[in-house]
Formats: structure tokens, C-alpha cells, sequence
């Protein structure tokens, strides 16, 4: 959520900074109309208020309080009235405000290029010219059924459409990417965490996956609760109503979950494949830091997830999002996009957020300087390290073999504890 503070102080930069996203400017002026509303009306309250005191101090200060009070008292009642009348105005206004926020993305840094969609994204950087085959690449879901470690079929029969099973080798491999994924993280200094797949409404809210995503949510409504979307939800609020110190930042955290998504708003994309299913798997990275720190950290954080896509030897490139590609909760986004050769393009596999005070205003994570000092929004990031279908879906692509067999990364060997899965889907 935006800072109030800030609109009130600087509605132009705001207006400016908003006029780059497709969602407008025309919160600007609405906010603004209802706070000087609800500033009025707690002006009201504390003159009213005031008035009160003054008359309660004569009632103090008489020789004869009982007759002071008997005088005063009709008027006292009066202002207890309008006290009343004026209070109950502020919590509808204050309730306004913020629903009207609560549908603003966040501000974009001013690194992000201008543009409205994917074509106008940034390569930053890449690993170079993806290496050629050799032979006519297949897609992933060719590779996987035929080697009979991915199974499309017997999911849609168990589930539906979007959902696929990894049996014998395919699920080993996917086992070993998560390990491999979490074994990475822990040198680099993040904190493994277990959360819980089912989160509360308040949850959601506090890190922007409420009200705008919220269709794109499996949902219990007798418990009011959701399945994560991601485990940037609950890692990025466990400190919710917190104050921390500020030795203790950065914190990094990190969590493999399966993630729950209706994927709504893509209806026939990637219909065929691990690309885009309704369950599917992530290893998170998340970090909480100082307002200052936080350009630093998002340049470190997308850093750790590209060097597992280094290690693993897949040709990728990073791409800074334009204003109109960039999410909700982000104020800058790089995705890293990895080589898919079945398909002939680069498709993302992680996308590394910095959300600035965004996430955090919502759920009140907040910290000290210093023990006397006043407490301040503490920044939140986010990234995946990585997508755990996806990172399948690259290996399957990029090191498949023109007798139909399957080379291991050499990263993946220790935790795999095989180097290939062969024509017949052993693994070797």
C-alpha cells in the first residue's frame, strides 16, 4: 500500500510516478479529496475536544465544584454529543482511503524503462548464444511421456486439466531440483523455512495478493482460508505487526511449497506441458532490509537465482521489466528467462522483486535504528530460486539426447544420485 504521508506531501511525484502504469492517476485526487474530509473532520473532533477540557478544568479549579458542575454539565453533555457525531465520521473516512489504496500498484523505481507490455522489457545481460543440439529438439512434454516420467493423462483423469504426475526417474529428478535449489540457498545465507500452505485473508491482503489476484485463488470459505499462491506470502509476512531491530536486518529466508494457482487469466496459454499448471513447485527467496538497502539486496538476490541456472549449466538471460510488464507489488522486477529449445524460445523461470515499502505498510513490518528511535516500514523482496517445474521443463529441453535419453546436470548428480535417464526411462 502507498504511504499516505507521502501523497499528502508530494501528490505530483506520485501523480508522476503513477502516470507510467496503466492503472492511471485518478486515485491521486480521490485519496486527497477524502483525506481533507477525514483532516477536517479530526480537527473537529480535537476542537470539540479541547472546548470539553476547558470546561473541565473550571469544574477543577471552582471554589464550589458541585455548583460548577451542575452548571457546566448540560454543555459538557452537548460537546460529548458532537465529539461522538464527529469521531464516527473519521473511521468511514479512514476506511475509504484506504480501500481506494488498497487497488494502487505499487510506485516504480525510476530504473524501469517506459513501455506497456513484454516487448518493451530490457535484456540485461545473458549467457550467450544458446548452444545448438545438433538435432531437431522436441518439447518437454514429448521428452517426458516418452521416457515415461511425466504423465499428462493419468493426472487429468486424478485432477483434471493443468496437472501432471512425475513418476520413477521424473520424480526423483524433480526431488533432487529442490534439494539442489535449497542446498544453494543455505551457503548463501538464507534461512530455511517449513510454512504452512493454507494462509489466512489478512495474509493474503498484507502482501498484495488481495483483492485484485483474489480470483486467482483456491479458496475455503467456510475457514476463510487460501492455498499459497506462492511462499513469498507467508515468509513475507511472518514479522506481520512486528517491530524489529535493525541489527537483525537483512533477513533472508527462503522455502520450497507447492504453489496454488487457477490461472484464470490464462485460458488456452500453455495448455500443453509443465509450464503452467494449476499445482506446481517453487523454492522462494525472500528478503526484509532498511529502505536503503533494498536496490543493493535486489541486485544480490537476483544474482543467487541466476547462479543456479550457471551451475546448471542452461542458457538464460535477465530482463528488466517496463512499467507496463511490471507486477502489482513491485516497484522494479529483473525475471530471468531460461533457453527452451523444444520451443524454441526463452520462457521466465524466476522473477526478482523489490517491493519497497509496498508489502511491508500492509503488514506492518516495521524496525528501530536504534532502541529510542521511531519505528520505520521496513523493504521486502522476493524471488524464485527457482521454479522447480520450469527448471524440469529446461533439463528436459536443453539436455535431451538425439537417441531419446536424458543427460543429468552435473549439479544435480549428488542429489539426483544418477547421470542419465535413459531411452527406456531408467535411470543410469
Amino acid at each position: 500500500m502507498l504511504d499516505l504521508a507521502l501523497l499528502r506531501r508530494d501528490p505530483e511525484r506520485v501523480r508522476r510516478a503513477a502516470s507510467r502504469r496503466p492503472f492511471g492517476t485518478a486515485f491521486v485526487d480521490d485519496v486527497l479529496a477524502v483525506d481533507a474530509q477525514l483532516r477536517a473532520a479530526r480537527t473537529a473532533a480535537e476542537a470539540l475536544k479541547a472546548d470539553k477540557n476547558v470546561l473541565t478544568a473550571e469544574i477543577s479549579k471552582a471554589t464550589d465544584r458541585a455548583a460548577a458542575a451542575q452548571r457546566l454539565r448540560p454543555r459538557i453533555a452537548e460537546l460529548d454529543a458532537q465529539i461522538g457525531a464527529a469521531s464516527a465520521a473519521i473511521a468511514p473516512l479512514e476506511g475509504r482511503i484506504d480501500a481506494i489504496l488498497a487497488d494502487v500498484p505499487n510506485l516504480l523505481e525510476d530504473s524501469v524503462p517506459d513501455g506497456s507490455g513484454e516487448a518493451d522489457n530490457v535484456v540485461m545481460r545473458d549467457s550467450g548464444p544458446p548452444p545448438a543440439l545438433g538435432f531437431a529438439a522436441k518439447p518437454h512434454w514429448e521428452i517426458g511421456e516418452a521416457l515415461g516420467i511425466v504423465d499428462f493423462e493419468r493426472a487429468a483423469k486424478l485432477s483434471g486439466s493443468r496437472f501432471s504426475i512425475l513418476r520413477g526417474a521424473g520424480a526423483r529428478l524433480g526431488r533432487a531440483i529442490v534439494s539442489f535449489f535449497l542446498a544453494r540457498a543455505h551457503e548463501r545465507g538464507y534461512v530455511e523455512i517449513a510454512p504452512p500452505l493454507l494462509v489466512s485473508r489478512r495474509t493474503m491482503w498484507s502482501t498484495g495478493q488481495l483483492t485484485k489476484f483474489a480470483d486467482a485463488m483456491f479458496h475455503d470459505a467456510d475457514a476463510d482460508l487460501f492455498m499459497i499462491p506462492t511462499a513469498e506470502v507467508p515468509l513475507t509476512a511472518l514479522h506481520s505487526d512486528e517491530i524489529l531491530a535493525a541489527e537483525e536486518l537483512p533477513l533472508r529466508y527462503t522455502a520450497y511449497s507447492p504453489c496454488f494457482r487457477k490461472e484464470a487469466g490464462a485460458a488456452g496459454k500453455d495448455t500443453r506441458g509443465l509450464i503452467r499448471q494449476h499445482q506446481f513447485e517453487k523454492v522462494e527467496l525472500v528478503c526484509l532490509c532498511e529502505p536503503e538497502r533494498s536496490p543493493t539486496e535486489l541486485e544480490r538476490l537476483t544474482s543467487d537465482a541466476e547462479a543456479l541456472l550457471q551451475e546448471l549449466e542452461l542458457p538464460y538471460r535477465v530482463v528488466l521489466l517496463c512499467a507496463g510488464d511490471t507486477g502489482f507489488n513491485a516497484a522494479k522486477t529483473y525475471d530471468l528467462e531460461v533457453w527452451l529449445p523444444g520451443q524454441g524460445t526463452y520462457r521466465e523461470i524466476s522473477s526478482c522483486s523489490n517491493c519497497t515499502d509496498f508489502q511491508a505498510r500492509r503488514a506492518q513490518i516495521r524496525f528501530r535504528r536504534d532502541p529510542k528511535a521511531k519505528p520505520e516500514v521496513a523493504h521486502s523482496l522476493n524471488g524464485s530460486g527457482l521454479a522447480v517445474g520450469r527448471t524440469l521443463v529446461a533439463v528436459l529441453e536443453n539436455y535431451q539426447q538425439p537417441d531419446g535419453s536424458l543427460l543429468v546436470p552435473s549439479a544435480l548428480v549428488p542429489f539426483a544420485g544418477f547421470e542419465s535417464i535413459g531411452a527406456d526411462g531408467i535411470a543410469h
